[in-house]
């Protein structure tokens, strides 16, 4: 998503509040200043529970049936952008492979997509953590821009062979598509919050075919440790509905499965579980490697004082790697490739189809491209490495593959974006139910293994993961670098 070409920005990204009373009551939860006070000690601020309520209140149910004609229209059109979107995207891919010569326009891509933020996408910049501050704050502007210049900075990214996923933009697209529907009907403040969930989720639903996971990503993902239990009904309402409209169009979706036999009809193998907590053990801290490597090139980029210098040193970038090994196999969004022996996220489903080290080619090549400016989103990148290092790791402990494939898939995407419950119902709803335990038991280490860090900066941390870690708890991601 275009999320990581924002989200590594360091920094305090949220309101200043005024400071308030010492008092706290259970509408508030307490925020540290960034500065000191003249006594050196930090403080303390509050901020509203809008920022993070954790049940549906009589009067938030109430407004649900209201919430649902809106929702109706939102899904539609955002389930028909999803299907423009993967046909655009299978399109540009192909079109790759059979001109094997476009990413050596990569750089001039990259300087394109710089142009494009800078004189017409002003106030998208900051794309995935935009929509997250606008689900705390309804009073947030979203730009309605922001759906179809993500479309095609994606497409544009993908066609030149930068490493870049969909989620982001599937998102963005339902956000931007919702703050346009919005101002057209003229929705109440109360309910553009909800109604900014449902579009998350309907397009995060259309795109991955996984309506449920999408539902409770969009309810899960603006704060750690809570969910917003207010928007439940619209958000489930708005990824099936979208999820049919984009099937109706008749859409590609990549089908994977793992092919083990279970003897029950849920997966309680005591060798299956152990396979998920080893996977989360070592997913968690890769998907923290994944952030701070975007961190860290995003932070070189950004010395250069000139986002057009940087886009262009990073399309080299991944050229010049991708010339380096001798394949273009990590180059795009990696689900399929035309070379059945090259590494690809269907391949990995099977002995063999992946290196041992290729997850870390994926998250160089993805850092690169996200760090230095392209659009896209990181989840799907995120699949490929952590279905290569659940492969990896199955293998060098003689465990099946194609399960540590599976695990890895969800796993890695659960610690770098703290959705564990999400990521969770996606594998259930891709690889089947009945790997329940041990897709909960790998993501829900995975979250832990990662720590206080993730791919949106504007992550609100409600609860945070270590008992000896309250002070981050009213912060989010970026004040916390």
């Amino acid at each position: 998503m275009a999320a990581l070409g924002t989200a590594h920005h360091r920094g305090h990204h949220g309101r200043r509040l005024l400071p308030q009373q010492p008092h706290r009551g259970h509408d508030q939860t307490v925020v540290r200043a960034p500065g000191p006070e003249p006594g050196g000690h930090r403080p303390r601020l509050t901020r509203p529970v809008s920022e993070a309520p954790s049940a549906p209140s009589a009067a938030a149910t109430a407004r649900w049936p209201g919430q649902a004609a809106r929702v109706v229209p939102i899904a539609a059109l955002v389930g028909s952008a999803g299907a423009f979107f993967l046909w655009s995207l299978d399109a540009v891919t192909r079109l790759r492979w059979d001109h094997p010569w476009l990413p050596w326009f990569l750089p001039a891509a990259g300087i394109a997509i710089v142009a494009a933020y800078r004189f017409v996408g002003q106030g998208c910049e900051r794309g995935t953590n935009l929509l997250l501050e606008a689900v705390r704050d309804p009073s947030k502007e979203v730009p309605p821009r922001l759906a179809p210049l993500i479309l095609l900075a994606t497409l544009v990214t993908h066609l030149f062979g930068g490493s870049a996923g969909r989620e982001g933009t599937a998102v963005q697209m339902g956000g931007g598509i919702t703050a346009w529907l919005s101002d057209r009907l003229r929705t109440a403040r109360e309910d553009r919050s909800v109604l900014m969930q449902a579009g998350m989720a309907a397009g995060f639903g259309a795109v991955f075919g996984t309506p449920i996971a999408a539902a409770v990503f969009a309810l899960e993902v603006d704060t750690m440790g809570r969910i917003r239990w207010a928007g439940t009904l619209p958000c489930l309402a708005a990824a099936f509905l979208a999820d049919f409209v984009c099937r109706l169009w008749g859409a590609p979706h990549v089908h994977y499965a793992i092919g083990l036999a279970a003897d029950r009809s849920i997966a309680l193998s005591p060798a299956w579980l152990f396979q998920g907590l080893l996977v989360g053990l070592v997913a968690g801290p890769v998907a923290r490697g994944f952030v701070e490597t975007t961190h860290v090139f995003s932070a070189a980029f950004r010395r250069l004082r000139s986002p057009w210098i940087a886009s262009a040193i990073g399309g080299l970038m991944v050229v010049a790697l991708s010339g380096a090994l001798g394949t273009t196999a990590y180059q795009g969004i990696g689900v399929t490739h035309p070379d059945p022996a090259a590494p690809s996220l269907a391949a990995m489903f099977h002995a063999g189809g992946v290196t041992d080290w290729g997850w870390i080619w994926k998250l160089l090549f993805t850092a690169i491209t996200l760090a230095s400016g392209f659009k896209g989103g990181e989840v799907t990148p995120l699949f490929f490495i952590g279905a290569a290092l659940g492969h990896a790791t199955s293998r060098l402990c003689g465990l099946p593959v194609e399960l540590g494939a599976g695990l890895g898939f969800v796993a890695v995407f659960a610690g770098a974006s703290n959705t564990p419950i999400a990521c969770a119902l996606m594998g259930c709803e891709l690889f089947g139910w009945k790997w329940l335990p041990c897709l909960a038991l790998a993501c829900g280490t995975a979250y832990l293994a990662s720590g206080h860090a993730g791919i949106y900066s504007s992550q609100h941390v409600a609860r945070p993961k270590w008992p000896w870690a309250r002070s981050r708890a009213g912060r989010t991601l970026g004040e916390l670098r």
